[in-house]
């Protein structure tokens, strides 16, 4: 199936959200998935052999802040892992590349970006209003 979705690229031209395009977007989330996860197994590998006892203060501190950065990255791509995973199950029920908030399809190019966006770029953009808004009050 990777195969034949290797060449192929979305386009505004076709039905929006056929069987084609679907079979583009899993594809491209699953292997983004794959990256993630097999990255995040190499960091724990490394993590396990960074686990050593520095005699010098200046090593273990600049050694554990390291291991926090490293493990803050971790957390966001754990987080990232999940909206990838609520986005096949979008794919499989029908309602991925359309809006949440309004219903109307996300732009093939904004989905290339962001396969995981679950807002068209209007809605996106009203959302970060109301956010700031909020935020400055």
């Amino acid at each position: 199936m990777l195969a034949k979705t290797k060449s192929y690229r979305p386009s505004d031209k076709e039905p929006f959200m056929n069987e084609r395009q679907r079979d583009y977007f899993r594809e491209k989330l699953r292997a983004w998935r794959d990256d993630i996860l097999k990255e995040a197994k190499e960091t724990l590998l490394h993590l396990q052999e960074e686990n050593q006892n520095h005699p010098d203060v200046a090593d273990r501190a600049s050694s554990e802040t390291d291991r926090a950065i490293e493990l803050r990255a971790r957390d966001r791509q754990r987080k990232l892992v999940a909206k990838i995973e609520e986005a096949l199950a979008r794919i499989d029920g029908g309602t991925y590349g359309y809006c949440e908030e309004t219903g109307e399809p996300i732009a093939i190019r904004r989905l290339e970006a962001r396969p995981i966006a679950t807002l068209s770029v209007e809605a996106q953009e009203r959302h970060e209003r109301r956010e700031r808004i909020y935020r400055d009050e």
